[in-house]
């Protein structure tokens, strides 16, 4: 049997983190060979250049695509989603790879799935059938229509999956791979960094060994026009509180620029005295810095999927993850400082939670790592001309 060549496309920080120990698992294979693509946001320092993460791992990039626009709002994401279908098309031409794996639901990364689709490169989705109420579900879904494998993180996704008319022996719930990092991060989970002195940030924090708590809010890409004023309210919340906060800079999604602006003029103004902020932070270091916190605030997915694992209290604001299945860590509130205040009081009297197993049992990287190799790749859906 040939060795496959399977390509990987990054896209973002939160990506890697969510493909990381299959990449390892694919690496390792002995009947696969990795081809690793890194574009977007993930080459961007703003957005913490995830790419130096990547190769201190020990992976070799193929390709590098610079496709993001200025702007961080909808006309900008459009036109860096037209930049990278031109792009990653040149790359797989290039490349030649036997399949393409394109990560969830990212706003880019349908053009990955274009790119690969449109010239009948075998296209693998990781992640879908997983449903969010805003636009990322919208390309998520439409990246399982163009897909011909689906390796879903749970099992009510992989039904739904199957009931958008794709072949059930396409779809194969293999967990997500981040659960493998939090698993890791439970068999040795003391904090042994000091995050400060590791990682810098700006702002001051406070004795926050003690006890604190983090926060990572993003823009909603279809309310990108609050984003300002919901992660305002989220600020003061924290300040009122004064409670040492680990606060984590937002992805570039339509919205960036508002929830960036207002980190920025709260900072200046407000000059809060526990609250530190930074652009990112190795994936298995950031879980621990989770579950040695008290609760983490916001609506980003790894409450929902690692604090869930881990059992972390998280407090999840708004609708970026409206119906996403969730375990009973979370609480959900809405844009109100007093209500999002009266949740973490509440997330932090609350005993560490045990652990559930929505996302995987922790071994998803080699069970993604093993499908490729048995799959026959040669019978997928074609574009006819």
């Amino acid at each position: 049997m040939s060795v496959k060549k399977i390509c990987v496309v990054i896209t973002a920080r939160p990506s890697y983190s969510r493909i990381k120990t299959a990449l390892w698992a694919i690496q390792k294979h002995k009947d696969l060979q990795l081809q690793l693509v890194v574009a977007g946001s993930a080459l961007l320092d703003r957005y913490g250049n995830a790419i130096n993460f990547i190769e201190k791992d020990g992976f070799s990039i193929d390709e590098k695509v610079f496709m993001v626009l200025e702007g961080e709002n909808k006309t900008a994401m459009a036109k860096t989603t037209g930049l990278g279908l031109m792009e990653l098309s040149n790359v797989f031409y290039n490349l030649k790879p036997d399949a393409v794996i394109t990560i969830a639901d990212r706003f880019e990364t349908i053009a990955t799935s274009i790119a690969a689709a449109y010239q009948n490169i075998p296209l693998i989705h990781i992640q879908g059938g997983e449903v969010t109420g805003n636009i990322d579900e919208k390309v998520r879904h439409a990246n399982t229509k163009l897909a011909d494998v689906h390796l879903v993180a749970s099992e009510d996704a992989k039904q739904r999956v199957i009931k958008m008319g794709e072949d059930p022996k396409t779809v194969f719930n293999t967990g997500c791979p981040s659960i493998d990092i939090a698993k890791m991060v439970l068999e040795n989970p003391k904090l042994n960094f000091n995050p400060i002195e590791k990682y810098g940030g700006v702002g001051e924090i406070g004795d926050w060994k003690n006890g604190y708590i983090v926060v990572m809010q993003h823009p909603v890409t279809n309310e990108y026009n609050k984003a300002k004023d919901d992660i305002l309210k989220t600020l003061h919340a924290a300040k009122e509180l004064d409670i040492p906060t680990f606060w984590f800079w937002p992805n570039v999604d339509a919205g960036a620029d508002g929830t960036s602006n207002g980190i920025r003029s709260f900072r200046e103004i407000e000059k809060p005295k526990n609250i530190r902020f930074f652009k990112n932070m190795e994936s298995d270091d950031f879980l621990k810095l989770l579950f040695n916190s008290k609760c983490l605030i916001g609506n980003s997915s790894v409450g929902i999927r690692e604090c869930s694992f881990l059992g972390v209290p998280v407090v999840n604001i708004g609708t970026r993850q409206n119906r996403r299945l969730r375990g009973t860590n979370v609480i959900d509130v809405g844009y109100n400082k007093t209500h999002i205040k009266e949740a973490i009081q509440k997330q932090i009297e609350t005993a560490k939670m045990e652990g559930e197993q929505i996302y995987g049992d922790g071994d998803s990287g080699k069970k993604i790592a093993d499908v490729l190799a048995r799959i026959d790749l040669k019978f997928h859906k074609t574009i006819n001309y």
